[in-house]
């Protein structure tokens, strides 16, 4: 059975870029954020992510015009915005709460900028139609908050937001109250709606996984700084500091002192770290000898923690091959090695240690 009705095709928004020049900001003695300059192309996912207290969460509210920096410029399109009020900025936000007035429908909630703003009752009827279908609320314009799901109020955030028709959307942390099963279809659901409207989104987030499979680009950040901006396959591939080879990825990358892995030939400094991933270390016939110390079983995969000279690793294998024995040897895929100096910066790899030499990685 076949329906005559037509969800209402959104309307693609303007693109607008933001560009942060040397953006600093002081709370007592204490720096929030220090010199951060990063540009936001137009119509693109951008993702902050780090720990908490990194500086994140503060950064959004400059944008926002929530706060004020204590030095630097914010433009929107090269537009200094930097001491415009929030109302004056053309930005949505998103928060993690959701703001949503209790008191008030599901319509009401989602027209309440525009009426604020005054935009014509024809023009707000038109929107919210269009809206509310685009975003599945079309049947529940009629009930309040309360009434609905964790799912539902997101939707209704995030259709106040697109029913603005601002360029730029900020978004802070806006699934963390909900369950995992939920922020997975929300994930799809956001990333699909930024692509069809062609919004300018930044997204402040502590996990991972939402940056990873959300984001065209990723801001690490790390003690009010930023460690390196990235789409999430260079990200990963290429981390520029031991932090973001840390943060991302699970588990993390291990990090080993050079003379563990036999590398250590004299041309490295004392401090310097090698780095591998759980996944791209195999086991080997010849090669640095590692003792298990545990196995974690996952289903596909196992999890081998192994002890190496002053070193623990992780080696993400395959379960079909069944446990190891207690001590194994380990070897490294082709160009998986990655060098970080003594004050955590990427280093390049000397083409001699590219790949293990002494070893061939086994048909899986």
């Amino acid at each position: 059975m076949t329906s005559d009705r037509t969800t209402p095709q959104p309307t693609a928004q303007p693109a607008a870029e933001l560009r942060l020049e040397g953006i600093s900001r002081h709370f007592g003695a204490s720096a929030a954020l220090s010199e951060v300059s990063v540009t936001i192309p137009a119509g693109r996912f951008t993702v902050l992510l780090g720990p908490s207290g990194c500086g994140k969460s503060t950064l959004l509210r400059l944008i926002a015009g929530l706060d004020r920096p204590d030095a630097g410029r914010i433009l929107l399109d090269g537009q200094d915005i930097t001491a415009l009020p929030p109302a004056a900025r053309d930005l949505a936000m998103v928060f993690q709460s959701y703001a949503l007035f209790p008191h008030l429908s599901v319509a009401e909630n989602i027209l309440f900028g525009l009426s604020v703003r005054r935009v014509p009752r024809p023009a707000q009827r038109e929107r919210l139609g269009r809206v509310a279908g685009m975003m599945g609320l079309d049947t529940l314009l009629d009930r309040k908050p309360g009434q609905l799901s964790g799912g539902q109020q997101q939707r209704v955030a995030l259709a106040r937001a697109v029913i603005s028709e601002r360029p730029v959307c900020l978004m802070d942390e806006p699934l963390s109250n909900l369950d995992a099963k939920l922020r997975a279809e929300m994930r799809v659901e956001i990333r699909a709606l930024q692509q069809r409207l062609g919004l300018t989104m930044v997204y402040v987030t502590h996990d991972q996984v939402e940056a990873m499979t959300m984001a065209d680009q990723i801001v690490v950040m790390n003690g009010g700084r930023v460690e390196q901006v990235a789409d999430p396959r260079g990200l990963y591939a290429r981390p520029e500091t031991t932090f973001c080879a840390r943060f991302i990825g699970t588990p993390p990358m291990n990090l080993i002192a050079p003379d563990d892995l036999a590398l250590a030939d004299g041309i490295m400094p004392p401090g310097t770290l090698a780095g591998l991933r759980p996944e791209d270390i195999f086991l080997a016939d010849q090669g640095p000898e590692a003792a298990v110390e545990g196995i974690e079983y996952l289903g596909a995969d196992q999890l081998i923690a192994a002890r190496i000279g002053r070193s623990r690793l992780i080696l993400r294998l395959p379960a079909r091959q069944g446990p190891p024995p207690a001590r194994i040897r380990i070897g490294w895929a082709p160009g998986a090695l990655h060098l970080f100096d003594p004050s955590g910066r990427r280093i390049a790899v000397p083409e001699h240690l590219f790949s293990p030499s002494s070893v061939k990685e086994p048909v899986r």
